[in-house]
């Protein structure tokens, strides 16, 4: 068994824009692991909830009133080099995310592989 070093990447996301956040991120990172690629994870069900504040620039929403809207979750995970997961982020997930800001949430974890 090997230990691999990797970030996981999880980012929540409306589900009508999951698809063409999906297909821009494989663009960018193969998302192999092992003999397979393009490995993602997706939940549905979510919710999340938010309140634009001044200044802000909501692509849903008022500022100063909440809102909450279906989210979905998408994990993946790429190997645990800087760079890589810097052109992913800019490169994928800002220009196809339909958020201001973007929630992207990045852990370093360890995948045992055979």
């Amino acid at each position: 068994m090997e230990l691999i070093k990797i970030y996981r990447i999880t980012i929540f996301v409306p589900p009508d824009f999951l698809d063409t956040l999906k297909d821009a991120i494989c663009v960018v990172e193969s998302l192999k692991i092992g003999t397979y690629e393009h490995v993602m994870w997706s939940s549905f069900g979510g919710e999340e909830q938010f309140r634009p504040t001044y200044g802000a620039k909501p692509t849903v929403g008022v500022v100063g009133e909440s809102i909450s809207l279906e989210t979905v979750r998408l994990e993946f995970c790429i190997p645990r080099d800087p760079q890589r997961l810097q052109n992913l982020i800019e490169n994928a997930v800002f220009p196809h995310h339909p958020w201001e800001v973007p929630v992207v949430f990045v852990d370093e974890s360890i995948l045992p592989m055979k």
